[in-house]
């Protein structure tokens, strides 16, 4: 038996510093490189070997969970959780279950990521209330379960001791995945616990067998309460209780159970029953038990180790040493010495970038604010010998620790007092619009559209040409004159097409912004943008959000003059396009010394400026886009009101100064609506486009049901997935639209930006998508 590290991290950013990954994957789908394994097979060796250096010394401290494409796509590949669609994938993966990163079995896995041809990929979600986003298995009575094989096998034969494999664990696999197509009414995966054990067990004795001495496994559905009843709360932490106590056997590994982005006591008492070694709790996002709880902990964990999450994995701010080692302490005390308490990261780092010194362009002042992943690493090994040998053991990093928060405090850009000044003196009044109806009437006027309006969600293919010319404006050799001709070239062209395609209301592509929300932030004061801070969203696709560490002013106008050139080219409406306050805070890593509620206001006005500034310029459709508003949705019921006053009142707040003929569009994705449509109506857009064609616009019964009467543009086109939908397959959906909803409030567009896209299929989809629409127009005149 080997004791559980006294100091880990739950997982480690998996792209690679260079985004190494994220260029071999690339490369491997589009026929340019080879088998994207050697590039995987060097990362999982040197963050293996870096993450000791940064001192996770110990056996079992460095978590392997190294993905191709994403974690949960991992479990439904090594259990055979395939659909139908995906039949013959699911041939070559068993026949590869040896080698699973063979270019056959690579290929496999990823068709079933990306789709191809007429089978549309596994939906694509949000992982819980983070930016990352997984593919949602599809279970029904039909799905077969069994042991394919996984490259963590391999891997922990070979990286040894330092290793503990990290797998999502088999209840949250399941409470995370919907009904197979096959799956009658009202059927719950979860009815397939029992049999997915099965498979987890044979997955566990491998690893056991081929050395690991410790596994991981994360059951974060534990923390949510969403969509449950208090009697399917009970049935899930049952579950929980029978899934461990199955497995926690002589036969498997040591097991951890880690409980992330949130806190879940009752699913802690549930573990102690069972044989299961360690729990690990978040007490960071999550509330810090209270003494009456570490006493119930106390027997119950007797024996087995606590660890504790107190350094954050979703943010970049250094940590508070003092405050931690006192939560630490106090559970300590709380539990007792008969259970061992150990130190980690609330979740995995995979949500941070890899590491703040790379950020030479920062003043020293800002770096000295911030922690990155290897900064967390350090952090967590530094907590864990205070805990062990007492403050003076690191005397000089609680001194380090406390100098950087008083640096920051006393910044004189984190508070400026006439922002403060304008955000108390918002009214209600400046947060509501006029009548709804009476605005309809106002825009159908001024706009003239057609039924079923056909647009795009904002964003164009950024092309070679776009990014050869942002590269050589960044780096001087080219002038601003030169640039701006560049980019007014691209938008000259993206309107053109559109009005060749026959779409409706134009967009002007978006060809001078690097990233929709860090666009915003380089033009806010009160951000700070990195040049390496990249972090996974799915697969291949990497973000780099900006850090918003100050109070937010505007000092100038910042897409007024693009809109209004855009606009001058075309007789037809050309949206201007601004990113919403949730979303650019979703999207950032935000200070978190003030309220939320306060930087959205704070972004809500500032956004409100910019929006006056485009009616000035004779713009009449306006989209604010918050594709993010869901994914900051707490994971408690208790919490989710107090969030959507806020996050509604800042939409709100930059949106309801506009006029009644000014059209105001909005965006939203990857959201499981049906539980935020309230929240969607009463940010009283104008116009909302939604993500909805990999769930087959599962959506369109909630919107119904809850009598919404407002423009609603349910997405057509999935745009994270390859393929070129069929004109036949669109009209399917447009018909699904049109049946559930007035037909008057229906908009045509794809789900998302187009950014990520060639214009080869780009071109393609719209064609097929206006050519759908016509035929369903047809439909409605006779």
């Amino acid at each position: 038996m080997t004791r559980f590290p006294s100091a880990t991290v739950l997982g480690y950013p998996r792209i690679g510093a260079n985004r190494e990954l994220k260029r071999a994957l690339e490369s491997f789908w589009s026929g340019r490189g080879g088998n994207p394994a050697e590039t995987a097979e060097e990362l999982r060796t040197v963050r293996t070997q870096r993450l000791v250096d940064l001192g996770l010394t110990e056996d079992a401290g460095v978590p392997e969970d190294f993905s191709y494409y994403d974690q949960v796509l991992d479990i439904t590949i090594a259990t055979g959780a395939l659909p139908s669609r995906f039949a013959p994938e699911r041939e070559v993966l068993r026949e590869q279950a040896a080698t699973p990163e063979s270019e056959e079995a690579l290929r496999a896995q990823f068709t079933v990521a990306r789709g191809q041809g007429d089978r549309p990929a596994l939906e694509l979600t949000k992982w819980f209330d983070s930016n990352y986003h997984y593919l949602v298995p599809e279970i029904g009575p039909e799905t077969s379960f069994a042991w394919l094989g996984s490259l963590r096998v391999a891997t922990a034969q070979r990286l040894g001791d330092p290793t503990r494999p990290v797998l999502v664990g088999p209840v949250t696999f399941l409470a995370l995945a919907k009904a197979s197509e096959e799956a009658p009414e009202g059927y719950n995966p979860l009815d397939r616990l029992d049999d997915l054990l099965a498979v987890y067990a044979q997955y566990l004795a491998a690893l056991k067998e081929a050395g690991a001495q410790w596994v991981q496994l994360d059951e974060p559905a534990l923390v949510t309460d969403r969509h449950r009843t208090p009697q399917e709360r009970s049935a899930l932490v049952e579950a929980l209780r029978r899934a461990y106590t199955a497995l926690a056997t002589p036969e498997a590994p040591q097991l951890a159970v880690a409980l992330t982005y949130g806190h879940a006591f009752d699913a802690v008492y549930a573990l102690a029953q069972t044989d299961v070694q360690a729990v690990i709790i978040d007490v960071v996002r999550g509330t810090v038990p209270g003494s009456e709880e570490l006493q119930r902990w106390a027997g119950a964990l007797a024996s087995k180790t606590l660890g504790v999450g107190v350094v954050s994995g979703r943010n970049i701010w250094r940590a508070d040493l003092d405050e931690a080692l006192s939560t630490l302490r106090t559970i300590k005390e709380g539990v007792g010495a008969d259970v061992n308490v150990a130190v980690t990261t609330s979740t995995s780092l995979q949500h941070v970038p890899h590491d703040a010194e790379r950020e030479t362009h920062f003043d020293e002042q800002l770096r000295s604010w911030l922690s990155f992943a290897d900064q967390k690493v350090r952090e967590v090994a530094v907590l864990a010998r205070g805990l062990a040998d007492g403050d003076e053991a690191i005397t000089e990093e609680l001194v380090a620790a406390r100098a950087a928060a008083a640096s920051r405090a006393a910044h004189p850009g984190v508070e400026k007092q006439e922002v403060r000044a304008a955000t108390a003196a918002v009214t209600e009044e400046q947060r509501t619009r006029g009548d709804a109806a009476e605005r309809h009437e106002a825009q159908a006027a001024a706009l003239g559209l057609p039924v079923l309006p056909t647009t795009t969600i904002g964003s164009f293919p950024q092309t070679d040409e776009i990014r050869r010319a942002r590269a050589a404006h960044r780096s001087g050799k080219i002038d601003d004159q030169a640039y701006e001709e560049a980019m007014k070239k691209e938008i000259a062209e993206v309107i053109a097409a559109q009005e060749e395609i026959g779409l409706d209301v134009l967009v002007h592509g978006e060809a001078e912004r690097n990233d929709m929300v860090q666009y915003f932030a380089e033009n806010f004061e009160g951000f700070a943008t990195t040049a390496h801070g990249w972090v996974q969203s799915y697969g291949s696709r990497c973000t780099r959000p900006s850090i918003l560490w100050g109070d937010v002013t505007r000092p100038q106008a910042i897409t007024v003059e693009w809109s209004r050139y855009a606009q001058s080219l075309s007789e037809r409406p050309v949206k201007g396009m601004l990113t919403g306050p949730v979303t650019i805070m979703a999207w950032s890593f935000v200070r978190e010394d003030i309220p939320w509620g306060e930087v959205a206001d704070q972004l809500g006005l500032a956004l409100r400026a910019e929006v006056g500034d485009l009616e000035a310029a004779g713009i009449k459709v306006i989209q604010v886009d918050e594709p993010a508003i869901r994914e900051l949705l707490p994971l408690r019921e208790e919490d989710r009101e107090e969030y959507l006053e806020w996050s509604v009142g800042s939409f709100r707040l930059a949106t309801a100064g506009a006029a009644p003929a000014t059209s105001i569009h909005t965006h939203l994705c990857y959201s499981d609506f049906a539980t935020i449509v309230d929240a969607i109506d009463r940010l009283d857009a104008d116009v909302t486009s939604i993500e909805a064609s990999r769930s087959k616009l599962k959506v369109l019964p909630a919107v119904a049901e809850h009598g919404f009467h407002r423009g609603l543009g349910p997405g057509v086109w999935d745009i994270h997935s390859a393929r070129v939908p069929s004109t036949e397959e669109i009209v399917e959906l447009l018909r699904v639209a049109v049946g559930a909803l007035d037909p008057q409030q229906v908009w045509v567009n794809p789900d998302c930006g187009l950014k990520t896209r060639g214009w080869e299929e780009t071109s393609a989809t719209l064609r097929n998508l206006v050519a759908a629409t016509a035929i369903v127009r047809g439909d409605l005149s006779n």
